[in-house]
């Protein structure tokens, strides 16, 4: 009996399993096997459960270096994120499941405060990726639409309003006017933005901060502050806030890590939160959830924006749609513990 487990060693250690030997096993078409092991739609619940018992059984593992050489594809999307944004991060996550739902992997590439976004890029298309989703792409939108004739391109987070590309975005402008709508319902009036600097994106939501106070009737209250998207930004707006007359009732700022930072301004200079001042932010990231800071956001929906942008992908690369699309998703405010009503 040892003799033959050894020959039996010897032969596998000699002969590796092929895709017909799983096909011959299970007694399905190796197309059928095929699909299964790539994970794509067609195959029966029973015959996918046989054809995998039987691959782990035989020690099958799929040569996707053979498989991709023989199709010309790499099934490779190209995702560009800023290292910095931990709302990024949460989308690369998401991206990562619906990627792997239809048969599809991520390559990343970073965009760092040295290394800009035409260099992160040029990363994708060189790992022969097939599509490009653009996390907060900040490029032209003539750039975008040269750069989708390489590939197909899924603009994510940003309004494109200049040419014909793939966008998922959530309204940006509406999430930051339901912050300020909950401000004035809790009888605030003095509401103060932190801006998020250059760009649609902080463009849309300076938008919605100044459509807001106006829709209520508070044009004489509007007062936007420079910022940008990082912590310090958040910092410094309450230095200078601290160094006027008098505080608002009530702080916006354009992302969570700005509004952070205003929390950390605030507790250090002993102004109570949300007793003195309420503080909002945009985004819901993971430390907007921490019970330390339990700040009160707006969720883009960041499983839904990456499940639209992968399929968006898959459309264009497998399904031959042409015609560029917008999804605009509904922001949702999410109350926390860092806004309460005007003592």
């Amino acid at each position: 009996m040892d003799d033959v487990a050894s020959a039996s060693r010897r032969d596998g250690a000699s002969k590796r399993p092929r895709l017909e030997d799983v096909a011959a096993r299970v007694g399905v078409s190796t197309a059928s096997v095929s699909l299964v092991l790539r994970g794509v739609p067609g195959p029966s619940e029973r015959t996918r459960q046989r054809v995998l018992k039987a691959a782990a059984e035989l020690g099958y593992q799929v040569d996707r270096t053979a498989s991709l050489l023989a199709s010309r594809r790499t099934r490779l999307l190209g995702v560009m994120v800023d290292i910095h944004s931990p709302f990024h991060a949460e989308l690369v996550e998401h991206l990562h499941t619906a990627a792997e739902e239809v048969g599809y992997d991520l390559v990343l590439s970073t965009q760092t405060r040295t290394r800009d976004e035409h260099t992160a890029v040029e990363t994708l298309l060189a790992f022969r990726s097939e599509a490009l989703i653009l996390l907060g792409p900040s490029a032209s939108g003539g750039a975008l639409a040269a750069l989708d004739r390489k590939a197909p391109v899924i603009a994510v987070g940003r309004r494109i309003a200049d040419a014909d590309l793939d966008v998922v975005r959530s309204a940006d402008d509406d999430g930051v006017g339901q912050v300020v709508d909950h401000l004035v319902e809790l009888g605030h009036r003095a509401i103060t933005y932190v801006d998020g600097g250059k760009g649609v994106i902080a463009t849309d939501r300076r938008r919605g901060y100044r459509a807001a106070m106006r829709r209520h009737g508070l044009d004489a209250h509007i007062r936007v502050l420079r910022g940008d998207h990082t912590e310090a930004a958040g910092e410094r707006a309450v230095r200078q806030l601290l160094d006027g007359a008098e505080l608002p009732t009530a702080i916006v700022a354009f992302n969570d890590q700005s509004a952070i930072g205003v929390l950390a301004a605030l507790s250090r200079a002993g102004v109570a939160v949300p007793g003195e001042v309420s503080v909002a932010g945009y985004d819901d990231d993971a430390l907007s959830r921490l019970s330390c800071f339990n700040l009160t956001t707006v969720s883009q929906n960041a499983r839904e924006q990456a499940r639209h942008a992968v399929v968006a992908a898959v459309e264009r690369l497998d399904q031959g749609r042409t015609e560029s699309r917008e999804v605009v998703l509904t922001p949702r405010l999410v109350l926390r513990g860092t806004t309460a009503e005007r003592v």
